[in-house]
């Protein structure tokens, strides 16, 4: 991947025509490591997505990868520093697994959109990363939602960014396809030293996969910091008007446990 970058957001402000839905914002994700977005609904964190992947316009601010003003590069040198999980969408059903992932290799293609063995090496090793090797000849719309988020994983992989973008990947699955994707993500932000940025719904997920975490509410950085600095029974409770307990989680230690309050 040559040299890898982090990304930098610094002062971000968006806008839905005069609604103000991010003021301010600034952070960094590293290398190596996974920045969890909390908050309630409409908080911002799928916008921050949006803006930190150039989908969306900013109003104020720069978005960085080492230094890069992200915003000015062209498309297809967005596409090598920066993939992106989007949140629910709909693969083409009558593609292969193995036609959708080496979608991931476009910005390397040449004009005749030729791939090579080194595209076909890479897809293979994406596939393989996110133990979905074995669906490579079955078609998208045969698998379960658990699958092709996998599969959209994968995707985002054989892009060899240095930065990794996802925007609520664990939304509509089950129990096990969480954990699972999780997983794999907090390992290859571990192991592949990516930056990786994750907007998450579920405060326990983020609780036990992430390195920080970021909380979000209406538009504005409230705290960011390790788990146990961010999810306090103040700032959790303040954030999402709820009661809630903080306990020492069972089977690991330093990592907090949220749960409803009385």
């Amino acid at each position: 991947m040559g040299e890898l970058k982090a990304l930098k957001i610094s002062g971000l402000s968006v806008s839905y025509g005069t609604r103000l839905a991010l003021q301010d914002i600034s952070l960094e994700v590293p290398r190596g490591q996974v920045l969890a977005l909390i908050g309630p609904n409409g908080a911002g964190k799928s916008t921050l997505i949006r803006a930190a992947s150039g989908i969306l316009p900013i109003q104020a601010g720069s978005i960085r990868t080492n230094g890069d003003e992200f915003t000015a590069l062209p498309p297809m040198q967005r596409a090598r520093y920066m993939a992106v999980v989007p949140q629910s969408v709909s693969l083409p059903p009558a593609f292969t697994v193995w036609e959708t992932v080496l979608m991931g290799r476009t910005p390397y293609l040449n004009f005749l959109g030729q791939t090579s063995a080194a595209d076909e090496a890479i897809v293979r090793g994406a596939l393989r990363r996110v133990d979905a090797f074995e669906f490579a000849d079955r078609r998208v719309g045969e698998l379960s939602g658990g699958e092709q988020q996998r599969i959209l994983l994968a995707r985002a992989l054989a892009q060899s960014t240095p930065i990794l973008l996802l925007d609520e990947p664990t939304a509509h699955l089950d129990m096990q396809y969480q954990v699972s994707l999780m997983q794999t993500v907090s390992h290859l932000a571990h192991t592949d030293d990516l930056a990786v940025l994750v907007a998450l719904h579920d405060l326990n997920l983020a609780a036990r996969y992430a390195d920080r975490v970021a909380l979000l509410v209406d538009g504005e950085l409230v705290a960011i910091g390790t788990p146990a600095e961010v999810l306090t029974p103040e700032l959790i409770s303040s954030a999402y008007h709820l009661p809630v307990q903080v306990v020492p989680h069972p089977f690991q230690e330093a990592v907090p446990l949220i749960l409803p309050g009385e």
